[in-house]
Formats: structure tokens, C-alpha cells, sequence
């Protein structure tokens, strides 16, 4: 293009060649990419499409369906570009709402002043109409079926038809039919035996068929022929109208159809075994809803045209005599070989010009790239694959072929998974395209937020087979989650000076709070990758660092390291959950997590030897296997719920007392005094005395927790969390009132909760829900019951 050289001038041999200069110039940008994203592949698997191993697959394949009689050469109606100069499939046009024009004229019945008004929106083809079709039951048109009508401009005779395809409702109710240039036409004209005119050819001018338009571009054409059906009294009307235009993937331009001679793929046999392929259960697609698409794509699909017109590809295995006869063979030498035992002497062959649809190679990708046909230890190995990750706008295109051709040539399905993702769009859930000016460029992100931070987004943004709509800003948000990550790593590597050789003390309730949680967050992320809800995987583990362990653990842990009886067994535990967590999050920030593992490793190795337990620090965190939750007793699991519980009613009660602080706009450096009664849980929070003062910003040393107080202080701010009344000393801040009005909503919002749970317990659900899940809602209803008699009481004593 920049030479302004076009193919053609150049050559087939010259453009080829060029082709593949540009290939080795530009070829392994993808694979670049691809490898700064984190992809963890086998690099000396690489194929590309032309390789020699995989061009044999191809020919193989092409051999096999020919010999078959699945792979045939003829005319049929095709998808040709203009622009391309190639036919394309029906899967590469894409159809787009534009405004246009139906344009109402008569069509002149033969011998008469009758007519019959017909309507279209591509005048041009006018020119290879052979037929006019009505209704059956039509009582408007019925008496002119049999009869013969004039084509407009051209005079030529066709029959008026009947046909149950025709709607009467639409345009007139009567159809030009053109068989040549139209997928429906096409079948009423076989339905019915008509001839098949081609009035455009390859550069979409008006062919010799045209008459007196010919050479004409199509749609100058239609402005000429439409002229000239008004200079000659058969124009009607022109009625605006939107038209569901016909576009080529690729190039944009319109799509024309026309009869053309291709080589196809008799596809409904092939397409039998994909359908039952997944109908049987051997393939599951994921999410289920598109097995309905690929049903109803494979039900209704039609034969597969895989010629193109192109000089860059597979060239199609098919060599031409002289006098027409076909061989198709492995290579040029087995072709003449068939000839001459055909011929009884040698003939100069000529090869098809045509190159293979790229999609016919794709399709054979699971195993041509595993040295298919031979019978490889590749092959053998790794065929079939367990899961295919691909994009839903693909799965036509190649997911249904790779099944067909898979299923046809080893009679086995190539994968037993198929897991469609969505298309990245826009913030604003567009598109990318350059027109709107919001494509957004991978590495530029990468540059400016790192790999991770947008290998996160994209994963944790994603359901399956849903679009993602990449904001920025989310980006920028979760490069700060790996900030987080580093610096929680920071801190325990930090914290592993003169670390103790094994554990002195028995773990704390904090301590068993975080390896439980760590136990439940690794079973819930196994279960969710295993059923490929990656997004859910990352923001679980996501949650758990950041809410759980960073902001809750790690604070609680400095009080920890403080005790020499506790420090031991905190760093212990510092270290084992911020290891199995790294290999949760591994898959999703792959960098980060890896660069951590190996600081952590060589302090622990250095620090503390006892950490290095045989076998659990491979070499590198990428080959580390997953963790897994480890099984507990029945006696186990229930002190693990008592021991969350317990941890999680602490952090309950350090959140209320921040949100007070934060709503009376209380200095942070302020430590209040406080007085709590715990109700049953006095020895708990007594246990966690310290880490409730330093983390709800509490004076140490006044910080009163007993089962009971009676009489409640006075002039404080009280807190009800659950059964347990937290008595904050007022600072010389707001005033009863305030505090009555605060009472007051905080009552509101449990009555709400109250009747909800209420309305819950008392219908339907109580029935139909599992027990555990009954009995955890009514403990939780009888909480709020005790939480409610103690804000009436708070609130009396305010009156």
C-alpha cells in the first residue's frame, strides 16, 4: 500500500515472498505481548500456521474429506468481497442498521396493462431477476400466477410464481426474485427450478447480463437503472427505510452475494457428531447458555465454503489436466503421478490458485500442532486437551470446527471443556474502535500500571462468557493492591529478626482466626477455579489479604510480637499465611507474588531455618503446587466456627467504635476510656484487651471489660454490638441530645433488620432452605432481639 504497488502487479511469487518478510520482521510482536502479560506456556511449542508440521496436517485433512466425497468444487451462492476480492464466510459478514431506500415499481405483466407493484432496496439486481413471486393465498395477485411478467429496462420474459415464503404484509406482497444475488431468492429459485443470472462480477460491475448497463459500478447502477424505471413510467414510490446491511468483517465494505464456483465442506455429517458431542455430555460448554447458540448454529448450518481468493495460506492440494480432470494429491509430484496412471502418459498439471479459509487450519489446531497424522509421543500425550479458553465471538468461527474436525479425524473430541470469555470494551461498555477514538492499548497500561495490576482487572472484572468494560481507574485501584501486598510482605519479612526455631505458645484467638479463615478462603478459591468463576477466585483472595489479613491480622499481630511468649508462634503464623496465600494469588498477579515468595524464602532460609519445612519452598512460587485446605473433625470445625466468631464479634465491636469516632469527628491521636460489658463474652475480649485498645484507639490502662455493669456510666457514648454494650467516655464534643438521635437511627435500622428476618423465618424459606442456614438466620434474628432490649435501654437512660 505505501508503494502503491498493488498484488497483482507484483506477482504471486513476489507478493508470497514479501508476505513473508513481513512475517519475520512482525511475527513475534504477538508473542511478546503475549509473554509480558504472564503467560505460562512452553515456549518450544510455538506453531505458526505455515509451519511444515502443520501445512502436512492440512493437506492431510484436505486428502482425507476428498477422498471421503465431503470436500467437493461447484457453483453456489457465496459471500463475495469487493474490496478482499475473495469470497468469506457467512460467519466474517456482519450485518449493521443503516437508513436506505425501498424503491416501489411495476413490474409489467407480458401482453397487458396489468401489473404488479414490487418493491426492493437494491435496484440494480433488477438485471437478473427471473421470476416475480406472490402468495398462494394472495387474492390480490392470485390471477396473475402462471402468467409471465417483462423485467424492467431489460424486457426479458420471467414467470409469476407462488411461493409460501412471500410475506403479504411486507412492501407489496410481491417479490422480484433474483437468484443469483440473494440467499432466499436462491432457494425459491431451486425450490422452483428457475435460472441463475450473475449481473455482477468480481470487482461488483454490471456484467454483459446488464445490457446497456454493463460495466457499470453496482451502485452507480442502481442510480441509472432507477432513472430510467422513473423516465419510463414504472416508478411507484421510494419509502425510507433501515436496511440490515451486509458488511465484511474485515474490510467494511458491502458484502455482495453471487453464484460462484468454491470449494465447500459437505458439513451435515460433521456437524452431527459436534451436536452430539456436547448434547452427550463429552464437551461441556461454559457458561452452559451457549450451548442453545451452538445447537442452533450447527441445526441450521450450511455447507462450508473454504476457498479463498487469495495468494497468502494453504494452498488448496488440487491440481487441474488440460482437459479439466481433477486430482487431488499430498504434493505436485503424487498429483502427476495420479495423472499419469489416469492418462497412460505425463500431463502438465496446474495447481487450484486458491488458498484454504484460515479457519480450515485452525481447526485442526488441537492436534496438527502435536504432529498429527503420525502418531507422536506429543500426539499421544496431550490429545485431548481438558480445557479450551477462548472467546465467545469465536465460537462458530473455530471452537464448533476444531469439535467437527477433531471428532472426524482422531474420533475423539479435542477438549473436554469449553470456557468462553467476554470482549473488553470500553468503561462505557462500547466497543473499541479507533472511529470513537477509546481503543486502549495493553502495553501502555502495562507501562504506566504494571502487568499485575492489569491482569487483575481484567480477571477479577470477568464473568464467563460475559464483556468486561476496562475502566482505568480500576486499574489504577488495584496497582495499589499490589502495593498492599508488598507491604505486608515488608512487614512480616520485617518481623523474622531473630525468629524463634519453633513455635513457644500455643496460637491466640487471632492466630486461629486467620488459619481458619486462610482454610476457608482456599476452599472456596479452589471451588470457584474449578468451576471456572476465575473472577470470583481473584476478589476472594483479594478480599482475604487485604480485609482480612493486612487490616485485621497484621495489626493484631504487632501487639502479638511485642509478648516474647506470643512473637514466635505470631511470626510462624505471619509467615504461613501470607506463603499459601501468595499461591492463591499467584495465577492472577504473577509477578508480584512470585518476586515476594523468592524475598520470603531467602529470609526465612536466613533468618530462621525452622521455617524451611522439607519440600514446602520449591524453586520458584510458579511451579509451587496449589494449596489445599486440610480436613477437619467434626469436634474441629466446631471450635474453628467458636473461634471466628469470637474474632469476628471483635472486629465488630472495633468498627462500631471507629464509626462513632468517625461520626463525632473524634481526634484520631485521642485514646478514650472505655468500659465494656461483654455478656458472656468478658473472657474473650479480655484476652484481646490490647489489640481492641490499639486498634479502636482505646486508653490501655483504663480500658474496663467485665461480664456485666451495673449501674451504666454516665455522661459516655453508648455502643450496642450484638449482646455487648461498649460505654465510650464522652470527649467535650455534641451533647445528650446528639447521642438520643443516634440511638434512635441506629434503633430504626435493627427494626428494619428484625422484620425482614421475621417475614424470612415465618414463610416459605424456613421449608425450603437447608437447616444449618434456617438456624444461623434465627441465631442471628435472636441477636438482633438482644441488641434491640439493649438500645431501648441505652436509649431510656438518655432520656
Amino acid at each position: 500500500r505505501t508503494e502503491e504497488v498493488t498484488r497483482e502487479e507484483l506477482g504471486r511469487t513476489e507478493f508470497v515472498a514479501r508476505t513473508w518478510e513481513w512475517k519475520h520482521k512482525y511475527g513475534g510482536i504477538i508473542t511478546q505481548q503475549i509473554r509480558r502479560l504472564g503467560a505460562s506456556c512452553d515456549w518450544t511449542y510455538e506453531r505458526f500456521t505455515l509451519d511444515d508440521g502443520v501445512s502436512k496436517a492440512v493437506v492431510e485433512a484436505f486428502v482425507r474429506l476428498h477422498k471421503r466425497g465431503l470436500i467437493y468444487r461447484g457453483p453456489r451462492l457465496i459471500n463475495w468481497s469487493p474490496g478482499l476480492k475473495t469470497a468469506v464466510s457467512d460467519l466474517e459478514v456482519e450485518y449493521t442498521e443503516e437508513p436506505g431506500t425501498l424503491y416501489h415499481f411495476k413490474y409489467m405483466l407480458q401482453g397487458s396493462d396489468d401489473f404488479i407493484p414490487v418493491a426492493t432496496t437494491r435496484p440494480e439486481t433488477i438485471l437478473a431477476d427471473t421470476a416475480v413471486a406472490v402468495h398462494p393465498d394472495d387474492e390480490r395477485y392470485q390471477r396473475f400466477i402462471g402468467r409471465s411478467a417483462l423485467v424492467p429496462m431489460l424486457g426479458r420474459v420471467v414467470p409469476v410464481i407462488a411461493d409460501d415464503y412471500v410475506d403479504r404484509e411486507f412492501g407489496t406482497g410481491a417479490l422480484k426474485i433474483t437468484p443469483g444475488h440473494d440467499a432466499n431468492d436462491y432457494a425459491i429459485g431451486q425450490r422452483h427450478g428457475l435460472p441463475i443470472i450473475s449481473m455482477l462480477d468480481r470487482e461488483a460491475r454490471v456484467t454483459a447480463e446488464g445490457g446497456q448497463y454493463a460495466g457499470l459500478d453496482r451502485f452507480e447502477a442502481r442510480k441509472r437503472i432507477w432513472a430510467d424505471i422513473r423516465a419510463a413510467g414504472l416508478a411507484i414510490q421510494e419509502q425510507a427505510h433501515t436496511l440490515n446491511v451486509p458488511r465484511s468483517q474485515r474490510g467494511g465494505e458491502i458484502i455482495e452475494p453471487m453464484i460462484s464456483t468454491q470449494w465447500f465442506v459437505q458439513i451435515e455429517t460433521l456437524a452431527a457428531k459436534a451436536l452430539a458431542a456436547v448434547r452427550d455430555g463429552q464437551i461441556r460448554i461454559v457458561p452452559e447458555r451457549f450451548e442453545k447458540v451452538y445447537f442452533n448454529w450447527l441445526e441450521n448450518i450450511q455447507d462450508w465454503c473454504i476457498s479463498r481468493q487469495l495468494w497468502w495460506g494453504h494452498r488448496i492440494p488440487v491440481w487441474y489436466a488440460p482437459d479439466g480432470s481433477v486430482f487431488c494429491a499430498h504434493s505436485e509430484t503424487a498429483a502427476a503421478a495420479l495423472a499419469h496412471a489416469h492418462f497412460g502418459h505425463a500431463v502438465t498439471l496446474e495447481q487450484d490458485p486458491d488458498v484454504l479459509d484460515t479457519w480450515f487450519s485452525s481447526g485442526l489446531w488441537p492436534f496438527s500442532t502435536l504432529g498429527w497424522p503420525d502418531e507422536t509421543a506429543d500426539f499421544k500425550r496431550f490429545y485431548p486437551t481438558s480445557v479450551l479458553e477462548t472467546g465467545y465471538d469465536i465460537l462458530f468461527f473455530w471452537v464448533a470446527r476444531m469439535i467437527m474436525l477433531g471428532l472426524e479425524f482422531t474420533g475423539k473430541a479435542p477438549f473436554e471443556t469449553v470456557y468462553l470469555h467476554g470482549l473488553v470494551r470500553d468503561e462505557q461498555g462500547r466497543k473499541m474502535s479507533k472511529t470513537l477514538g477509546n481503543v486502549i492499548d495493553p502495553l501502555e497500561v502495562m507501562d504506566e500500571f504494571g502487568t499485575d495490576a492489569l491482569r487483575f482487572t481484567l480477571l477479577t472484572g470477568s464473568t464467563p462468557g460475559n464483556d468486561t468494560n476496562l475502566s482505568l481507574e480500576r486499574v489504577r485501584a488495584n496497582r495499589n493492591f499490589a502495593n498492599k501486598i508488598w507491604n505486608a510482605a515488608r512487614f512480616v519479612i520485617g518481623k523474622l529478626d531473630n525468629a524463634a526455631t519453633a513455635p513457644a505458645a500455643p496460637a491466640t484467638l487471632a492466630d486461629r482466626w486467620i488459619l481458619a479463615r486462610l482454610q476457608t478462603t482456599i476452599a472456596d478459591c479452589t471451588r470457584q477455579m474449578e468451576s471456572h468463576q476465575y473472577g470470583q477466585a481473584g476478589s476472594q483472595a483479594y478480599e482475604f489479604i487485604w480485609n482480612e489479613y493486612a487490616d485485621w491480622y497484621i495489626e493484631a499481630a504487632k501487639q502479638q510480637l511485642d509478648d516474647p511468649a506470643l512473637a514466635a508462634t505470631t511470626q510462624h503464623t505471619l509467615v504461613a499465611v501470607l506463603e499459601q496465600t501468595l499461591r492463591l494469588l499467584h495465577p492472577f498477579v504473577p509477578f508480584v507474588t512470585e518476586e515476594i515468595w523468592q524475598n520470603l524464602k531467602a529470609a526465612c532460609a536466613q533468618l530462621s531455618p525452622a521455617f524451611m519445612h522439607a519440600g514446602a519452598w520449591p524453586d520458584a512460587l510458579i511451579i509451587a503446587a496449589w494449596p489445599a485446605a486440610s480436613p477437619a473433625t467434626a469436634a474441629e470445625t466446631a471450635l474453628t466456627a467458636a473461634d471466628v466468631a469470637a474474632f469476628d464479634h471483635l472486629i465488630d465491636v472495633v468498627r462500631a467504635i471507629r464509626n462513632v469516632r468517625a461520626e463525632n469527628k473524634i481526634d484520631a491521636t485521642l485514646r478514650l476510656s472505655a468500659h465494656v460489658a461483654a455478656h458472656g463474652r468478658s473472657q474473650v475480649l479480655m484476652s484481646q484487651g490490647r489489640v481492641l485498645a490499639q486498634l479502636a484507639r482505646l486508653n490501655a490502662a483504663s480500658l474496663v471489660i467485665q461480664n456485666e455493669i451495673q449501674p451504666a456510666p454516665a455522661n459516655c457514648i453508648a455502643l450496642v454490638i450484638g449482646t455487648t454494650e461498649v460505654y465510650l467516655q464522652r470527649p467535650d464534643i455534641g451533647n445528650a441530645g446528639d447521642e438520643r438521635v443516634r440511638l434512635e437511627k441506629e434503633l430504626a435500622e435493627l427494626e428494619v433488620q428484625i422484620t425482614r428476618l421475621d417475614a424470612l423465618l415465618t414463610g416459605s424459606f424456613a421449608g425450603r432452605a437447608p437447616a444449618n442456614v434456617v438456624e444461623r438466620e434465627r441465631a442471628k434474628l435472636a441477636e438482633y432481639h438482644a441488641t434491640r432490649s439493649s438500645l431501648q435501654a441505652r436509649l431510656a437512660a438518655a432520656q
